[in-house]
């Protein structure tokens, strides 16, 4: 299978008063990051990642009440939108979105996040590599699924030395 190579291209920081300015219709779709205070991790961490695929991200963040946050005045947002040579079908772009959003929440743990914290439960994930750019804050600038993937279901992983050929030699 063919790895498949995702660019976010983030922006930010929003506040939450900005919100409405991530509303246009033909852009404003992909994948966000939210930082601000958490009661154990101390102030400014990364607290959520989440996805924009039917609703804007204004539309979508807005629904998530992150004015409440302990901290709210410093809630801080970045959005990532995917870029490419060509702008995809919404099915291909949606799937991005998705594979891009649960990869990052994987590797980077956020503090509210519980779903694909434990596990890639998605074995698409293991042929993706997203490149983070620009304004991506605390986020990794790579992330390969393949990384994740427990060493023992490896191809041909084995020490240096130990392989039949090197024995010979």
């Amino acid at each position: 299978m063919e790895i498949n190579h995702i660019h976010i291209d983030w922006e930010g920081p929003f506040s939450i008063k900005d919100l409405s300015k991530l509303k246009d219709a033909y852009k404003d779709y992909g994948v966000y990051q939210i930082y601000g205070g958490h009661p154990i991790y101390g102030s400014n961490v990364l607290l959520y990642i989440g996805k924009a695929v039917d609703q804007t991200f204004g539309v979508r963040i807005s629904q998530e009440e992150w004015e409440y946050n302990i901290d709210s005045e410093n809630v801080e947002i970045y959005i990532g939108r995917l870029s490419g040579k060509t702008t995809p079908n919404n099915s291909k772009w949606e799937s991005e979105i998705s594979l891009a959003e649960s990869l990052l929440i994987y590797s980077h743990t956020p503090a509210f996040n519980s779903h694909n914290i434990k596990s890639i439960r998605d074995k698409r994930l293991e042929h993706v590599h997203v490149f983070n750019w620009m304004a991506h804050r605390d986020s990794m600038a790579e992330v390969s699924g393949l990384r994740w993937k427990p060493r023992k279901e490896l191809e041909n992983y084995e020490y240096y030395g130990t392989h039949e050929e090197d024995k010979n030699q």
